[in-house]
């Protein structure tokens, strides 16, 4: 008993010791903690991870279309080659038109099944061989947007999955090259195939588009966002005040109506009660009349109609009769036959026209041209 005493105190001191001796955590900057160094990738997964394999297997399937069998016919070896890499089995039923994909005894990583599902629906989905055997790589993933049940109307489908598009694909390939990810519209879902940055930023633009928001405007804002990546310093600050906000405008105004009704004013006071067919018999004196009064005097109202209506047929017949009004005939003024001659005024012009040569000046013009040269000269000296 007295022995065990030192030793507890010696195994306490060993403790305090081991203690003191651990190394002490550097000072570092919050900021390198959370940003991933460049060009870092997580290390695949090999068997040294999982030994001993998986404990059950577990399969998928899905249906494909008609028109995709002559394809599917064609790359199946490939399809095989590709899983059997990673220890899968892959069977395609052309009577059933299915594919089914199963793990094995030999396979070792328990995620590649989803991975070998998701290749499957890609296939089915019109993706081709090549794009679709990506999925397999870590750090690709995948995403089949479902937008036909997004709009009810048919032809409104279709123009805003051709908007999608774009003319000549040009809209679908911007998407793609900001998103770093493939993209396959095919009927009534969007097949994508890339990062997981990118699939959410596909997602978001397909829905926006389905919704009537033009993606040119999402394309823009990617565009932007990409160059604000770039710069190091605002990766950690907010990009609110960079990005565009765009303004919903409704084009289609609201229709007025052709009557408009306009609103009364309000009174306490009930509208005058109509007078009934009794009240205007008596206030005329009708009401106290035989009926065989009553007759003759309606009898006399429907000819008096009658004789007026065809008095006014009678005119309107008669006015293509009545010759139109003709205007007075004017006579014309007789031309005066005798002219005045002024013979003085034409011998003066011919005077003026004798002294006067063919651009030669005038006598009157000649003196005053002389003047003025005498009054040069005189300067001069």
């Amino acid at each position: 008993m007295a022995s065990s005493k030192p030793d507890g105190q010696a195994t306490a001191s060993r403790k305090s010791e081991f203690r003191s001796q651990k190394p002490k955590p550097e000072s570092r900057d919050e900021s390198e903690l959370l940003t991933v160094p460049d060009g870092w990738k997580e290390p695949a997964f090999s068997k040294e991870d999982n030994p001993r394999g998986l404990l059950e297997e577990s399969s998928f399937a899905t249906l494909f279309p008609k028109y995709r069998e002559a394809y599917l016919k064609e790359c199946w070896p490939l399809v095989q080659k590709a899983l059997s890499e990673h220890h899968v089995n892959a069977t395609l039923d052309l009577i059933e038109g299915s594919m089914t994909v199963c793990t094995t005894k030999k396979t070792f990583d328990p995620y590649i099944i989803i991975r070998a599902r998701d290749l499957i629906k890609l296939l089915a989905r019109s993706v081709s061989f090549e794009q679709a055997v990506r999925i397999l790589q870590d750090d690709v993933a995948c995403d089949i947007i479902k937008i036909g049940s997004l709009v009810r109307n048919k032809e409104r489908f279709v123009k805003r999955r051709q908007r999608l598009i774009g003319p000549k694909g040009s809209t679908l390939k911007a998407l793609e090259l900001l998103t770093n990810c493939y993209i396959m519209v095919q009927g009534n879902t969007v097949s994508a195939i890339g990062p997981f940055s990118g699939l959410k930023e596909v997602r978001k633009v397909v829905l926006d588009t389905m919704k009537n928001i033009h993606p040119i405007y999402n394309i823009k804002t990617l565009m932007i966002k990409r160059e604000l990546a770039k710069d190091s310093e605002l990766r950690s600050q907010s990009w609110e005040r960079f990005l565009p906000q765009f303004k919903h405008k409704n084009v289609n105004k609201r229709k007025e109506p052709k009557k408009k009704t306009v609103k009364k004013e309000y009174t306490p006071f009930p509208p005058p009660q109509p007078e009934s067919q009794i009240d205007k018999e008596l206030a005329t004196g009708e009401y106290f009349l035989k009926a065989s009064q009553k007759k003759r005097q309606k009898m006399e109202a429907i000819k008096a109609k009658q004789a007026e209506a065809l008095s006014r047929r009678q005119e309107e017949r008669n006015k293509a009769f009545i010759p139109p009004k003709e205007k007075p005939v004017v006579k014309p003024k007789e031309a005066s036959t005798e002219t005045k001659i002024d013979v003085a005024a034409i011998k003066e012009k011919v005077k003026k026209a004798k002294s006067k040569k063919l651009g030669a000046l005038t006598a009157e013009e000649v003196k005053l041209k002389m003047e003025a040269d005498e009054k040069k000269k005189k300067k001069k000296k």
